[in-house]
């Protein structure tokens, strides 16, 4: 598949942006800048061939509304909607205890988002990625020089080119190597907790309804996902685990691992079986205090790394893509250069209220549902009754969810 999907244009050939990191926001962001008439390099050290192989990631992403326009304006949406799960409610439970609140949206106010596995998103990215002109795609490689200097960048690679461009964008994830080298300001702690994901086939159909059940050692998440070609009904499952016990949930057998899951979900879904590989990873909180520097943008990980309770990490990120590029779009209609320190300082004023408070209140609630005992539980308890019996808190939340609060980029409106 590498083959077929990757291109690759003479290094020599100056571009306005050199994407680092072609995952799901990079590419995203080389999208949407191209339907911008902004061209990019985008560079990637993996082979799509693995990253889009069947069974190689088994792990689902919520796409808000806000999220799933930017795909549409990207001209995504004939791909990628059949492969989408609207997400018709979301039930938040405390232990499966009485008083949980359900946001269900009123009809013809649409769904709360879309759930789609992650290698169809690949797919449609790297699909649309190839058929593009202004995206060159360098795959297999990576950046061994980062040069940021008054007139524009230059980054070699592992192979000896050197590719130029206006802006450096380092959108390589968590670890980001880029961010790491420019020296940004990160504030940071770790959960001591470790997610457990994977995919379940399960008896019952979920009904479109997204599961948040919070238990004193973490949240425990089911997401709707599209019936199996056989018809099979599915969900993502996304179980919070502590850090000390991690070792003993990893090294469970399946039939282990799927009986402590079977008890934690109290039988809402019926039997239960695996329906893709169980993959763990440690959670911790990052974020940098700024996110650009002389030439350069952090995007998406990089810049933020959220816990998975509120399932809005992938669309901080988009957030993140919808404003860079129009902040872009409009400077280079005035004659600026993407480099240009002054549409660099307004992209990082825009983006730091927004990704600040939805971090804020991601790991809020995460501290909130952590506190044990009885008392903490019935306190909780006696505020979601409230929430669900107040109709402008709940739809407070659903736009939240929905990801439409806020000075949103013209990308991420209908």
């Amino acid at each position: 598949m590498s083959d077929s999907i990757t291109t690759d244009i003479a290094a020599s050939e100056r571009r306005d942006l050199i994407i680092l990191g072609g995952g799901l926001v990079g590419m995203t962001l080389a999208l949407a800048a191209a339907k911008a008439g902004i061209t990019s390099h985008v560079i990637d050290r993996a082979d799509p061939a693995d990253l889009v192989a069947e069974g190689a990631d088994g792990r689902a992403s919520a796409i808000s509304t806000a999220s799933w326009n930017l795909f549409a304006n990207i001209g995504l949406a004939q791909k990628l909607a059949p492969l989408g799960c609207a997400i018709e409610a979301i039930a938040v439970t405390d232990a499966m205890k009485p008083g949980r609140i359900d946001f269900r949206p009123e009809p013809g106010e649409g769904t709360l988002g879309r759930m789609f596995a992650n290698r169809d998103l690949r797919i449609a990215l790297f699909e649309a990625a190839h058929e593009e002109p202004a995206i060159a795609w360098h795959v297999k490689t990576e950046a061994v020089r980062r040069d940021r200097g008054p007139h524009g960048v230059e980054v070699e690679l592992t192979d000896g080119r050197v590719l130029k461009g206006s802006l450096l964008i380092a959108a390589e994830g968590r670890q980001s190597p880029t961010r790491d080298e420019a020296g940004f300001s990160m504030a940071k702690w770790d959960y001591h907790h470790r997610a457990m994901v994977t995919a379940l086939y399960h008896e019952k159909p979920h009904e479109g309804v997204a599961w948040e059940i919070f238990y004193p050692a973490g949240p425990f998440a089911l997401l709707p996902l599209l019936d199996d070609e056989q018809g099979r009904h599915r969900s993502a499952l996304v179980w919070t685990v502590a850090e000390k016990d991690a070792a003993g949930a990893i090294a469970m057998t399946d039939a282990m691992f799927l009986n402590e899951v079977a008890e934690n979900m109290h039988g809402i879904y019926g039997e239960i079986s695996l329906a893709a590989p169980r993959m763990s990873y440690p959670l911790r909180f990052h974020h940098a205090v700024n996110v650009v520097e002389d030439r350069l943008a952090v995007i998406g990980d990089a810049a933020h790394g959220m816990h998975p309770i509120a399932g809005q990490g992938l669309n901080l990120g988009l957030r993140d893509v919808g404003a860079l590029v129009e902040v872009l779009t409009e400077g280079m209609r005035l004659g600026l250069e993407p480099g240009d320190a002054q549409l660099l300082a307004r992209y990082e004023k825009w983006r730091a209220l927004d990704s600040v408070s939805a971090m804020a209140a991601t790991d809020g609630l995460t501290r909130l549902f952590g506190i044990p005992g009885k008392t903490a539980s019935a306190v909780r308890r006696l505020g979601m009754g409230a929430v669900q019996r107040l109709p402008l808190l709940k739809t407070f939340f659903m736009d939240e969810a929905r990801g439409m609060s806020g000075k949103l980029p013209a990308l991420l409106q209908d």
